[in-house]
């Protein structure tokens, strides 16, 4: 197969399995493992679709460890699931329509009120034992911006456990280990959701996915451990490298 190469794994696999690292601990993970896909040679949608492959499985490791944990809300998220999955379905087929930079433009508007929510510290909410309200209010504010950030996770993706975890954290008011926990598993939902458009659409090489899928799980198990364990000193700082390396693939784009 023309991508499945020597050198082509010694590129994506290192670099996966730090996405996944990543992405466990902050969200973003797609930041690096899209453009690894990209700079492997693979045309745009095909290297979106494998992307999604890989980082299926890597979520998918990485949502069991948090709930295995106790972080995760399986019954309250149930509503977001759903619109995360048509969110993301709607993207997906958005995204044959659209190119890179149209997205770019908007994610310009997006990177500076991101930027601004991570840098102030007392946006985030960092008590671990203070109790989590779970009531309509919440169930509307999880469910729309699932909805909002499942659309961009399907139409291009990078950034957004980022995203989910700024909106759990700021808006829904749970604490910032509640808020990765939570935001793995409508992360899951969209990865899956997407990944059933482009198999269907043939975007997918397969046998590169899995491949990749098996070093981004590695990067996922190790990097949740930490984000349990250490979650305050390591998280916002994730995030916030995050956030610069978007901003400097934007600008860079244009």
């Amino acid at each position: 197969m023309e991508y499945l190469t020597f050198k082509t794994l010694i590129i994506l696999c290192p670099l996966l399995f730090f996405a996944g690292f990543v992405d466990s601990i902050g969200g973003g993970g797609g930041l690096i493992s899209l453009p690894a896909f990209l700079f492997a040679g693979l045309p745009i949608h095909t290297a979106i679709g494998t992307n999604k492959l890989q980082s299926t499985c890597g979520t998918f490791i990485s949502t069991i460890r948090f709930i295995g944990h106790g972080f995760v809300n399986l019954k309250f998220m149930i509503p977001a699931i759903i619109t995360a999955f048509i969110g993301s379905a709607i993207g997906s087929k958005l995204t044959m329509l659209f190119t890179e930079k149209q997205l770019s433009y908007l994610m310009i508007i997006v990177l500076p009120i991101a930027g601004f929510l991570v840098l102030n510290k007392k946006l985030f909410n960092l008590n671990l034992d203070q109790e989590i309200v779970y009531n309509k209010k919440t169930y509307i504010i999880t469910s729309l911006s699932s909805f909002v950030i499942g659309c961009y996770d399907g139409f291009y993706g990078p950034g957004t456990g980022t995203f989910l975890i700024l909106a759990f954290t700021v808006f829904a008011k749970m604490n910032v280990v509640y808020a990765n926990g939570n935001s793995k598993l409508i992360n899951l939902a969209t990865n899956f959701s997407s990944l059933i458009v482009f198999l269907l659409s043939g975007k997918i090489i397969i046998p590169l996915g899995i491949i990749g899928a098996l070093f981004n799980m590695a990067g996922n198990y190790v990097g949740s451990s930490l984000a349990m364990k250490d979650s305050q000193k390591i998280m916002r700082p994730v995030i916030i490298f995050v956030l610069i390396l978007l901003t400097i693939k934007i600008i860079g784009g244009f």
